[in-house]
């Protein structure tokens, strides 16, 4: 009876959340995009934005899911902490979705239902030849699975009705609703699903393991559940490990946001109130049946609720994190600090602050290419892994200075500020673009150590020159662009001179190296991959040193289109 029941349970709970996992991938794929989108633009306003994170979790079926592509929003500087804060209120809401379907669906005979979904999902995904099509049966399998999943940890649960010591255990548990949140927060913190371990309460209350005092048993479930609440922010805690801080300061906001919700909502769980407001609100009378519906629907109340409460008062929570992960010394060196906007009214000295801006995201962009080279040839994962981090940095001073620059076009201008104005837009451009090449360079430089892939000493030679080539330029660009030198900008065009003349005759000798069996065909990739994105980072180097040449202005430049295969926009010649 023990092995059947831990069978049960275990299988079950592996199958209803690898069925989450295919329904929520399903889902994703069918509407991914299109929720990418919805997340990104219509979180303006905050109820809004509540009603997006709560349909899209309804959707995807992962308030996980939600959370983290908030983060990811965030991280990117797409979202204000306010905003992914509301749209983590709703997602909150949207998970109690689950809980509904598993109190509908729990007490019927699933088993009838599931095979035949399972067998259409299954014949869909295999068989048909539109991705849209598979990704339905994908949600079809998904959708059976984890009902398959459910039926056996019903089933496993089933030999818990007679088991006395069990429910004693689980009702001293309840009892003591300080115990039980805790207990439900570390189930859920391990199975990483709120989802999974709400549908276990609901599925051992209806088996009878709180007992067959139905007022009892919601009373005794209800303190897991308040858990369940807090151990589901402790996946967006994982996925902020690696974000930026303001990511991070999103995932603190959800799980004070739950933290807090759980510490006025215990009292009245304590002295029954709250689930005597659940019963009275359910329209059906407490039995085993209803039990799981009266879970579900104590688990929305108090999402619910709790978003009531808060919403009106967000910015409050959001100064508390702010108090908690205030603004560092690193980070507001990642982002632009003199682009005030009271100085918009000032047109000349506004251009001269973003010109400050401009020279700071040179300087991360020239660290991004440097760190990117030295990662690939020394084969240090760190130092790749560094430049991904700081190419955000760069995207971050791109989205602000454009946009600062932007308000700055509505005002009026002098005709010297308007001819201005559009070059430095196209500078901040380039200097984003060499932080996608050096992104380049340092997947490539995974690529290497993934492969064991070595270098010849001749090719870290020729690396080496190509670097100090590039490195040399960048000073020169910056200090143009610094201190408006333009015979530092003419040094550049040199370099990049030397860069093209590196370019033809690296490859040459690489050819040769490797028709001398010196080098692997591989390695010959790898380095001709190294060889062409420093060699565009030279390109775009010297559309900038040309701008400083024209006085930061076209007058004088004969434009030409980029050689950048992923740039159609018209650039200085090179």
């Amino acid at each position: 009876m023990v092995k059947e029941m831990i069978f049960g349970t275990v299988g079950g709970l592996g199958l209803f959340l690898f069925g989450m996992g295919l329904m929520s991938d399903g889902l994703k794929k069918v509407a991914g995009r299109k929720l990418k989108n919805i997340l990104g633009s219509l979180t303006k306003h905050r109820l809004i934005a509540v009603l997006v994170g709560a349909g899209v979790t309804c959707l995807i079926q992962s308030s996980s899911a939600t959370t983290v592509m908030t983060i990811g929003f965030v991280n990117a500087g797409l979202l204000t902490l306010k905003q992914a804060l509301c749209v983590v209120l709703g997602a909150n809401i949207g998970t109690t979705f689950t809980a509904w379907l598993v109190s509908i669906f729990g007490v019927f005979k699933i088993t009838n239902y599931v095979l035949p979904i399972l067998g259409v999902g299954f014949f869909l995904s295999i068989l048909c030849k539109r991705q849209n099509a598979r990704s339905i049966g994908q949600i079809l399998l998904g959708f059976g699975v984890l009902f398959l999943g459910i039926h056996f940890m019903k089933e496993g649960f089933g030999g818990l009705k007679g088991s006395q010591q069990v429910q004693q255990v689980l009702i001293w548990l309840g009892r003591n609703p300080l115990l039980a949140v805790l207990a439900g927060t570390a189930i859920t913190m391990l199975l990483q699903s709120s989802s999974a371990s709400i549908a276990m309460v609901q599925m051992l209350a209806f088996q009878g393991a709180f007992g067959a005092d139905w007022d009892l048993v919601l009373r005794v479930a209800i303190p897991y559940i308040l858990g369940d609440n807090i151990g589901t922010t402790i996946t967006a805690q994982i996925a902020a490990m690696r974000t930026s801080r303001n990511a991070k300061r999103t995932a603190m906001g959800h799980t004070l946001f739950n933290v807090i919700g759980v510490a006025y909502i215990l009292p009245l769980v304590w002295f029954g109130w709250f689930a005597d407001f659940v019963e009275w609100i359910t329209p059906l009378k407490l039995t085993q049946n209803t039990i799981m519906l009266h879970i579900a629907i104590a688990h929305s109340t108090f999402n619910v609720f709790n978003t009531i409460l808060f919403l009106p008062i967000i910015g409050v929570l959001e100064t508390i994190v702010m108090k908690i992960l205030p603004i560092t010394r690193e980070e507001l060196a990642q982002k632009p600090v003199a682009l005030e906007k009271h100085l918009l009214s000032t047109p000349v000295i506004a251009l001269e602050q973003t010109k400050q801006e401009i020279v700071r995201m040179a300087r991360t962009a020239k660290t991004a290419m440097l760190t990117a080279v030295d990662g690939l040839l020394q084969n240090d994962r760190i130092k790749l892994d560094l430049a991904h981090s700081m190419e955000d940095i760069t995207d971050t001073f791109q989205y602000e200075i454009t946009t600062y620059l932007s308000e700055l076009s509505s005002r009026q201008l002098s005709e010297e500020v308007s001819i201005e104005l559009p070059v430095l837009l196209h500078t901040v451009n380039d200097l984003e673009r060499i932080g996608d090449h050096a992104v380049n360079i340092a997947e490539i430089g995974h690529r290497k150590i993934d492969q064991k892939i070595g270098f010849s000493d001749s090719a870290l030679a020729e690396a080496d020159q190509l670097r100090t080539e590039a490195q040399q330029m960048f000073d020169r660009v910056i200090a143009s662009l610094k201190d408006n030198d333009i015979e530092a900008a003419k040094s550049a065009l040199a370099n990049e001179s030397n860069l093209n003349i590196m370019q033809i005759e690296f490859r040459r000798s690489h050819v040769q190296r490797m028709t001398e069996t010196i080098c692997s065909p591989e390695s010959g990739l790898i380095f001709i991959d190294l060889v062409d994105n420093v060699e565009k980072i030279g390109d775009h180097l010297t559309n900038i040193a040309q701008a400083v040449i024209g006085g930061l202005q076209w007058t004088g430049v004969e434009p030409k289109i980029s050689t950048d295969s992923d740039s159609n926009r018209i650039l200085p010649k090179q």
